[in-house]
């Protein structure tokens, strides 16, 4: 049976008798209908009643209602309401748009607002550098996505991608004080995509592109990175790249291997996948087998797209041909960003002493850490219900807040391998286990040694724009 999860909690406010016995009737209840009993608090006492609210973690949402029809058919018991506490958390939205100053009085007013607002649009007409000391470009960050790869539900159109690019722009100011806002686009084409963004970008310090299916998700990058003069990241590209390399220098430490050691199998080569090959090429790992569901990528299949033909290039040099089972035998590490159940125990055995095995496919792995359990020396997924969870919001606030911060006009390479090593670093070297190669997600820590990381990476690659005199300094010019 599925463990319940926090997904799908419940909130169930009861009116019960004030008698000994009745609450623990309600517990048993829940309990033998498989509810996880989060917490009981009391909400008031009268008249031999007492009304409590039962908080339980379910498995799905047919649970949830059978939990509730359970509950409601116990003798002395009235639902008064029943809360998913998932939907309430998202009721009118997760974010919103604060002032920083209140506005109290006419002077007030007129210094935010007309006339003394000129003044500063003047500044920024004669010296448009300074956008970025007066208005929010300086640490806002558009979440842009058009809806078609979201998390592991695909193609669910721009209005349903809403509540996840909420989530996105949260993290950003939850871990790094970037003000995020979330951008879905309406459009059928890449052309439409960049129009869009490009036109809107004045407003923002960066673009972070999110759920966007590959292809279309390479070219729009590319096309942004050539126009732009701000940062742009393709999240699930790089974000899941750099975090993979992280975890994956720390995990060669705890079997002893040297990167250049490593023989890497990556299942999966779409936006994540092939970034991932491609961070891990620059950071030493010579080895590396890319498969995609026709099997092996190698320099003779004639059925490669542009970013495949790149992996047939630049990887796999001795040509491994085959299956996926084929190519793991013998290797060092399996890296799997592409669907549930897609190896066994088996497979594994074939791999070489100490494997690593990193199954990142989301919410059910390529393979579960049971299965692996006593085959593998490291395992890491990207939930957060077992150790060593792959996850981007390691890199992405730090990476922005960095970039933001130096006055960055890109991320380069150099930014991304620097961002990986202060997330490894965040892990003490004494501290370093099969289940402990890679920071907390919940980690305060991580996103400002990031930061300071990809800002000094900025400045080394000469892409910071330099600043302008500051018209608090100079009094301006008085207009």
């Amino acid at each position: 049976m599925p463990t319940p999860s926090i997904s799908y909690s419940i909130s169930i406010r009861v009116e019960i008798d004030h008698s000994p016995g009745s609450l623990g009737r309600l517990t048993s209840t829940i309990g033998q209908a498989g509810g996880n009993i989060l917490g009981v608090d009391l909400v008031e006492v009268s008249s031999g009643r007492m009304t409590r609210d039962v908080t339980v973690l379910c498995t799905d949402a047919e649970h949830a209602a059978h939990i509730c029809r359970v509950v409601a058919e116990l003798p002395g018991v009235r639902v008064i309401e029943a809360l998913d506490r998932t939907f309430a958390m998202h009721l009118n939205g997760k974010i919103e748009v604060r002032s920083k100053f209140p506005l109290r009085t006419r002077d007030d007013l007129s210094m935010a607002y007309t006339p003394g607002v000129a003044r500063v649009c003047r500044s920024i007409e004669a010296m448009p550098e300074e956008v970025y000391r007066y208005t929010i470009k300086a640490n806002t960050v558009a979440v842009v996505t058009d809806g078609t790869a979201v998390l592991g539900l695909g193609d669910i159109g721009p209005a349903a991608a809403l509540p996840v690019m909420e989530g996105k722009a949260m993290l950003f100011k939850e871990f790094a004080g970037v003000d995020a806002f979330p951008i879905c686009l309406d459009v059928s084409s890449a052309d439409e995509l960049v129009e869009t963004v490009v036109r809107l970008a004045p407003v923002f310090g960066g673009i972070n592109l999110e759920d966007i299916a590959a292809p279309r998700c390479f070219e729009v990058e590319e096309r942004l990175k050539g126009i732009l003069d701000i940062p742009v990241f393709h999240d699930d590209q790089h974000g899941t790249a750099v975090v993979v390399l992280a975890a994956l220098s720390n995990a060669s430490r705890v079997v002893g291997k040297t990167m250049s050691q490593l023989r890497v199998v990556i299942a999966g080569m779409g936006a994540a996948g092939i970034a991932v090959a491609k961070i891990l090429h620059e950071a030493g790992v010579a080895d590396i087998v890319g498969v995609d569901r026709q099997g092996a990528i190698h320099q003779g299949r004639g059925d490669l797209v542009a970013s495949k033909r790149w992996i047939a290039d630049n990887t796999n040099a001795e040509g491994r041909k085959g299956s996926l089972a084929d190519v793991m035998a013998g290797a060092d590490v399996f890296v799997g960003v592409s669907g549930p159940g897609l190896i066994t125990s088996d497979d594994l055995r074939t791999m070489a002493e100490r494997p690593i095995v990193f199954a990142l496919a989301n919410p059910d792995p390529e393979i579960l850490p049971e299965e692996a359990e006593g085959i593998v020396a490291v395992m890491a997924t990207g939930r957060s219900d077992f150790a060593n969870q792959i996850n981007n919001v390691l890199c992405f606030p730090g990476i922005f807040r960095g970039a933001l911060d130096s006055g960055a006009t890109a991320i380069t390479e150099r930014m991304k391998l620097a961002a990986a090593t202060a997330i490894a670093n965040s892990v003490p070297s004494d501290e370093l286990s099969p289940t402990y190669i890679i920071p907390s997600v919940l980690d305060r820590s991580v996103a400002p040694r990031v930061a300071a990381t990809v800002a000094e990476a900025a400045g080394t690659d000469g892409v910071v724009r330099p600043m302008t005199p500051s018209a608090l300094t100079t009094l301006g010019d008085g207009g």
